[in-house]
């Protein structure tokens, strides 16, 4: 038998976040089903929230091989019988929709993705990263299930902080396409897609819960 190799990574905002976030998550969910995040992180998010909701199936996935890593360590330190193994997604990469289908293929005795949830992704990556988000919740996600998106965001083109300002520009600095995005650009986007805008709800640090519905 191998030796468990503790990899777990920790951020401190994720102990600050991950009970507001339940909090809101949770009345917009249905009674059962799966939970896809895409970009996990470190795993902190999946093991609390996974553990928080154990009528659900929690599926992590994230595209970096170190945060696979550290969700599998979280995984084997909780033992929790509804927390997945991570799947390696892109959402700049088309084909991200077809590896949550043949997920769903291989495990008929696990319910449906019900929920897609993505916390802190869209303003670290580029814009496209957004639109890959969107289009394919759209495929996956059926009529009344829901995206639930966490990170700050600006409202009417204006940062909603001075601390989200420099933020913003922190982050363009390290990448001139990432930034706090418009949220009414992502509404706009999210639109086209057939999601509706069902919920913005002010969070800690300046961030926002915004839960969109699929129409």
């Amino acid at each position: 038998m191998s030796q468990f190799v503790d990899r777990r990574q920790y951020a401190p905002a994720t102990e600050r976040n991950r009970e507001p976030i339940r909090s809101v998550l949770t009345p917009y969910l249905p009674p059962a089903g799966t939970i896809l995040e895409i970009a996990s992180g470190t795993g902190q998010h999946a093991a609390f929230l996974a553990a928080q909701l154990p009528s659900h199936t929690w599926l992590p996935s994230d595209p970096n091989p170190i945060a696979r890593d550290s969700i599998r360590s979280w995984r084997e330190t909780t033992a929790l019988p509804n927390l997945c193994e991570p799947l390696e997604l892109d959402v700049m990469r088309s084909q991200w929709v077809s590896v949550v289908a043949t997920w769903q293929q291989q495990k008929p005795d696990v319910k449906g993705i019900r929920a897609i949830v993505n916390i802190n992704m869209i303003h670290i990556s580029p814009w496209a990263a957004c639109e890959g988000l969107l289009t394919g919740a759209a495929d996956i996600l059926s009529a009344g299930d829901v995206l639930y998106l966490y990170g700050p965001f600006k409202r009417a083109g204006e940062h909603t902080a001075p601390s989200n300002e420099a933020f913003d520009q922190s982050l363009r600095s390290q990448n001139s396409s990432w930034g706090v995005r418009d949220l009414e650009a992502v509404q706009e986007l999210a639109q086209k897609q057939g999601l509706t805008l069902e919920a913005v709800v002010a969070m800690p640090a300046n961030n926002f819960s915004v839960i969109f519905k699929l129409a």
